[in-house]
């Protein structure tokens, strides 16, 4: 599904990420740890092409999308869905609007078609009949689900997380780990986890990527990851533990 191919980035002399070379399956779910500034946003901002790689090229799918302007990647993000560390919620809309805003912008679908895409998208997060609230009355984990309810809405290949669980109680992160789980076997959608919740790595990804100072130093399942002989892996896990 995606195919990072000697990808480096640099702003001015600094070099976020060095010569990274990943290739993610359909269907599997990625989590991408580091720590701060390691390089791992940098690495979810290339995927979804709002950046572009200084070298290397960055397959979605069949499509190449370093090379492309702004109206091609806007078409092959058509199959992405996104996630925010703070949900990014439109404060002025209502909840039922911020799901539906994908399918309004970018298909033909009539009024009632989007309101039934909606209630069906916010049942599936678990969250029924809250269509009219405004998003400064939901919680922090309902705010995330909300998030991840507009990300499904338009039926993506791909769903980005970016620090789903930041600013969460361990009970809500817990319950956003599910969430992913069982979305993405619903759905069976690629999903891209970027984290420094090592607890939540280990729970929902099958694979986890960790990058350390722009350099992708381990890849590997969860199992083997957690045996992996590397000081900067090892620090990782007692840090976070």
């Amino acid at each position: 599904m995606i195919k990072i191919k000697n990808v480096s980035k640099y702003f001015g002399a600094k070099a976020a990420l060095k010569n990274i070379n990943l290739e993610i399956g359909t269907g599997e779910t990625l989590a991408i740890i580091g720590g701060s500034g390691s390089g791992k946003s940098t690495l979810l901002r290339l995927m979804i092409g709002l950046i572009k790689p200084s070298e290397g090229e960055i397959w979605i799918g069949d499509d190449e999308i370093s090379k492309m302007n702004e109206k091609e990647i806007t078409r092959v993000r058509l199959k992405m869905g996104m996630v925010f560390q703070y949900s990014a919620l439109f404060d002025s809309m209502t909840v039922g609007d911020n799901v539906a805003f994908g399918l309004v912008e970018h298909t033909n679908l009539d009024k009632e078609k989007i309101r039934e895409i909606v209630r069906e998208k916010l049942k599936q997060v678990g969250l029924e009949g809250v269509e009219d609230r405004m998003p400064n009355e939901l919680s922090g984990g309902m705010k995330k689900r909300v998030s991840l309810a507009r990300a499904i809405a338009f039926g993506p290949e791909i769903i980005f997380y970016d620090e789903p669980s930041s600013g969460l109680d361990p009970i809500t992160t817990n319950r956003i780990d599910e969430l992913i789980i069982s979305t993405q076997k619903a759905l069976n959608v690629t999903s891209i986890v970027v984290t420094h919740d090592m607890v939540s790595a280990c729970k929902i990804a099958n694979r986890i990527a960790m990058v350390y100072n722009g350099d992708l130093i381990a890849v590997d399942t969860v199992d083997k990851f957690k045996k992996i002989d590397d000081p900067r892996v090892k620090e990782f896990f007692r840090v976070v533990d």
